[in-house]
């Protein structure tokens, strides 16, 4: 009996999932008719690439003049300087220079630094 019960859920389940499959059918390769040129496409496509995205919230209102009393060279030296000065945002900013303690000669240092960037082999 229970052989029995277990070949009867297993035909159960198959014919559940028999059920559930359906194949999709294909209709082949869709062919493409058209009227127009590749030339008159092309010069479509030029036009739509370069008039920019018609979707935007500001797709029709144009360049964006805005009023400022500030002189452009202001403008420029404060951008340069900002990008010539320290990071804001980095973690341990303006904390200063990190001493550190150490018995190790200066010139030791730069010698074994040289050494390895020629790829000469150091006597440790």
């Amino acid at each position: 009996m229970n052989t029995a019960s277990k070949l009867l859920s297993g035909f159960a389940l198959a014919i559940l999932a028999a059920a559930g499959v359906q194949a999709e059918t294909y209709h082949g390769v869709v062919k493409v008719t058209s009227t127009q040129t590749r030339a008159a496409v092309r010069a479509e496509g030029v036009v739509a690439a370069r008039s920019g995205d018609q979707f935007s919230d500001v797709a029709g209102q144009g360049v964006a003049r805005i009023a400022s009393s500030v002189e452009r060279a202001s403008v420029r030296s404060q951008g340069v300087l900002a990008a010539r000065s320290a990071n804001p945002y980095a973690e341990g900013y303006g904390q200063g220079v990190t001493r550190v303690e150490s018995h190790v000669d200066r010139a030791s240092v730069r010698i074994q630094a040289r050494a390895v960037a020629r790829g000469d082999d150091l006597a440790i």
